[in-house]
């Protein structure tokens, strides 16, 4: 059983509020100085669906993820808590991709791979929260999804998955090749342990490129993008403080009823 795993780096979420920074005028985030990004916390659940697999039904795990700088740090990451190989795409014509770009170029990354039984997304990427990645790497490929998984294995030759709804659970059968996108409900991700970290700190992980690929790179071009950034800011969070008070204490209790009651509060 061959399993890729698609992860991403994003910025910190931890980091203090008054370090997040944007360009309004470029319409991105500014990445903080000394924080290093993180594996998105869906995509780690992502990880540990596929380690459980592998410890279950010794599956084979590829990492996959695209981005700048040191971005293969999330490749190696996952391959500490249990992945076998990684693979890096970069290439200055991924910078700014939107969904269905990121999802095209990562569909022809899998191609290349070649055969493969099941591919794990995170619900949703911790930054931009959009939660189309996974469902449009199944529609490019013409292979099943399902969605907000909680617990996933093999019967019968066919993926068997728990999906998470409003008010409980559903299971679901897919035949493989199948894409599912991991939920938080599945659990908190295994931390890395030491021969883990010296592996995947030892690991070669080839990057390629567009031509690599053989991608089409304005599918992945600003000009060619399904989605448009119209403006980026940060909410501004404005705080007033009335004091209600009274002669006696019935009577301020009565003032703060028909200050609520002015408010529609009540």
């Amino acid at each position: 059983m061959h399993i890729i795993v698609c992860v991403k780096q994003v910025p910190d979420p931890e980091i203090p509020p008054a370090r997040f920074k944007i360009d309004s005028a470029a319409r991105m985030v500014i990445p903080p100085v000394g924080v290093s990004p993180v594996m998105s916390v869906f995509d780690e659940r992502a990880v540990e669906a596929a380690c459980r697999l592998k410890d279950k039904y010794h599956a084979r795990i590829t990492v996959l993820t695209m981005g700048s700088g040191k971005v293969s740090d999330v490749v190696r990451q996952a391959l500490s808590m249990g992945g076998d190989e990684g693979v890096v795409l970069q290439d200055v014509a991924f910078d700014n991709a939107d969904s269905y770009g990121t999802a095209y170029l990562l569909s022809k990354a899998i191609q290349k791979i070649g055969q493969y039984d099941l591919i794990l997304c995170g619900r949703q990427a911790a930054d931009w929260d959009q939660g189309q990645v996974g469902s449009i790497i199944a529609e490019i490929l013409s292979i099943p999804v399902v969605t907000l998984a909680r617990d996933i294995e093999v019967v019968d030759g066919k993926l068997r998955v728990a999906r998470v709804l409003k008010d409980g659970y559903e299971v679901v059968e897919a035949p493989m090749p199948v894409v599912v996108t991991v939920s938080s409900e599945l659990g908190l991700p295994r931390l890395p342990r030491g021969m883990g970290i010296i592996t995947a700190a030892r690991k070669q992980i080839p990057v390629w490129t567009g031509q690599d690929i053989g991608a089409n790179l304005a599918q992945a071009e600003p000009d060619g993008a399904y989605n448009e950034v119209a403006s980026l800011v940060v909410p501004v969070r404005e705080a007033r403080c009335d004091i209600i008070s009274g002669e006696t204490t019935a009577e301020a209790a009565a003032n703060l009823a028909l200050k609520l009651r002015e408010l529609k509060l009540i």
